[in-house]
């Protein structure tokens, strides 16, 4: 699989490799502060041969998620991913800070929320179906957010963040635009009802997304990346197909100009995508067909379900660059030189440890994966 092990270049950072390691939340921190459990898990992958790695999704203000969550937003949580970042450096991988800001699909009776002492915000006052807020007694679902009153406020707050991340030592950042959170909120015209500038039309509602991707390129140059899920799906997102490929459309149109280190697609899950009223909520499609042509001049990642052998087609045939691989990651600690020397992926997922849990070792179903190459 030599074409998967060539150098690729990303804005002014060179990788090792095709295979990247996607942002996978593991809610292993203490106090939303990267630690000692963590910069371990990150440096198995880097030496398990990952050619980049985005960490899991990364809080950029004390409100809008849940506890054990990274943040970037105080002096702690980025000297603690200083000292992930050195790790993985000195490993021989690089490392991308993947951004997020939940909107909707976090809780007011969240910890953290409760400290920050803000509301729930989403860009309308409109709640998302479902939810399963496990640390909260009750195990309550999601509520009816506050609408953003100046979402101009949070792109600062994406770019402040942004500056975080380069004194942290990451080599970029990466916006989160999937699973339904802030960012495809604003997409989402489900989501969206709001009748000024930020939405509407596709063009309005991908002001938002456009608008923290030029506030990172004001930090960051062309070491700013973006991940977005066409599809939909989780947390009560998606569009008619047609309304679907206007609205990615012209997103991508527009993030092709403003020179990105790269775009990850994200394609339709069956497993991610939830049941409401015995429908799924997601819209199943080609997005790699559909949305590739989009992106003419701007390096294209895929994610979700991607094997190793198809991996090398798609790489081998330059329908992308390269593939972000989640699961197979967090079960081999070594998946990127288990792929180059043709070794089994036999490692069995521990579900039950996926997301930790208190009074429980952080280290199970997160350090003890068995790597067979180093």
């Amino acid at each position: 699989m030599s074409v998967l092990f060539t150098p690729l270049t990303l804005g002014s950072t060179t990788i090792q490799n095709r295979i990247g390691m996607v942002a996978l939340t593991r809610n292993r921190t203490t106090d939303s502060i990267p630690n000692e459990v963590m910069l371990e898990y990150y440096v198995q992958r880097a030496v398990g041969g990952a050619g980049i790695i985005v960490t899991e999704g990364t809080l950029i203000t004390r409100y809008g998620y849940v506890d054990n969550v990274p943040g970037i937003y105080n002096k702690e949580q980025v000297a603690g991913w200083k000292k992930i970042t050195d790790a993985v450096h000195e490993a021989g991988s690089k490392m991308y800070c993947q951004r997020l800001l939940a909107g909707r699909t976090s809780h007011p009776d969240a910890p953290q929320q409760i400290k920050a002492g803000e509301p729930v915000y989403g860009p309308s006052a409109i709640p998302a179906r479902g939810g399963k807020f496990r640390f909260i007694a009750g195990e309550p679902g999601y509520v009816t957010p506050t609408e953003v009153p100046d979402p101009t406020v949070i792109v600062d707050q994406f770019k402040a963040a942004a500056a975080n991340a380069k004194e942290a030592g990451f080599d970029g950042v990466e916006l989160h635009g999937t699973n339904g959170f802030l960012v495809e909120q604003f997409l989402d015209s489900t989501a969206n009802k709001q009748t000024d500038k930020w939405g509407g039309s596709p063009k309005n509602r991908a002001r938002f997304a456009l608008e923290v991707l030029k506030a990172f390129i004001e930090v960051w140059g062309p070491n700013a990346a973006l991940k977005i899920s066409p599809s939909g799906g989780p947390n009560d997102v998606g569009m008619p197909l047609p309304e679907t490929i206007e609205t990615f459309g012209y997103l991508l149109r527009e993030v092709d100009k403003l020179g990105l280190a790269y775009v990850t697609l994200m394609r339709y899950s069956a497993m991610l995508d939830p049941e409401y009223d015995g429908k799924k909520r997601g819209t199943p499609h080609d997005v790699l067909e559909t949305f590739a042509p989009c992106l003419p001049t701007t390096p294209i990642f895929v994610n979700s379900g991607v094997t190793p052998a198809e991996a090398e087609e798609l790489v081998g045939g330059g329908v992308v660059s390269g593939v972000f691989i989640g699961l197979s990651w967090i079960t081999h600690p070594d998946l990127g030189k288990r792929i180059q020397a043709r070794k089994p992926l036999d490692n069995v997922p521990d579900f039950a440890h996926l997301y930790g849990a208190d009074g429980v070792d952080p280290a199970l179903g997160y350090l003890d994966y068995k790597a067979s190459v180093y």
